[in-house]
């Protein structure tokens, strides 16, 4: 009997805020400049001068991704995570033409440093991967995912429950400190956060 699979209860669980990216339903271009606009074949994102710098900055951020405490995953890379489970996961869904994410990014990696060995953290740029952003349920961006193992062996021996259980879907960009905050708390039983910023 198959896992009832985590991903189908990811896509019904959403929350909104007022940071939040929304993904644009098809490609568009909003440049001031005359210069028209092409699109990167990659990721279908339109390219002119002020995404071809956010498209700069993702590939440098990814040249050596298997330094970072935050790689960056693909949606396979995922689905192995979720069911092969070893310590608590946040993963970082984003895009590079997300403002908010771009802005998280370097908060993130802090974050994921800090707690190296305890929790494990990973990006999921949703460009590269609508099909497991759609799994998921990713409406708004950054959307960050708290996930740690399920508790009930025996359901999860039997296929009735699934390996990895979500403690939490934020929809917004946060600092470091919050991030930490909510790891302290969902994994480590720490006090609830009164405040997230």
């Amino acid at each position: 009997m198959p896992r009832p699979s985590l991903l189908v209860a990811l896509a019904a669980a959403s929350s909104a805020s007022a940071f939040v990216a929304r993904r644009p339903a098809a490609p568009t271009c909003r440049s001031s400049s005359s210069a028209p606009c092409t699109f990167d074949p990659a990721t279908n994102a339109p390219i002119n001068a002020r995404t071809h710098t956010q498209l700069n900055m993702a590939e440098d951020a990814t040249k050596d991704d298997t330094a970072k405490a935050a790689p960056m995953v693909s949606g396979e890379q995922l689905e192995s995570m979720l069911q092969e489970w070893d310590q608590p996961l946040v993963v970082d869904a984003y895009a590079t033409w997300c403002g908010p994410c771009l802005l998280m990014a370097p908060e993130f990696e802090e974050a994921a440093q800090d707690l190296a060995g305890k929790v494990r953290f990973v990006k999921l740029d949703t460009d590269l991967e609508p099909q497991m952003a759609g799994r998921l349920g990713i409406m708004g961006l950054p959307t960050l995912l708290f996930l740690d193992k399920n508790d009930d062996d025996e359901a999860v021996e039997e296929g009735k429950a699934p390996v990895a259980v979500l403690k939490e879907r934020i929809e917004g960009a946060l600092r470091k400190e919050s991030i930490l905050d909510l790891c302290n708390y969902h994994f480590f039983d720490g006090p609830m956060p009164t405040q997230l910023s």
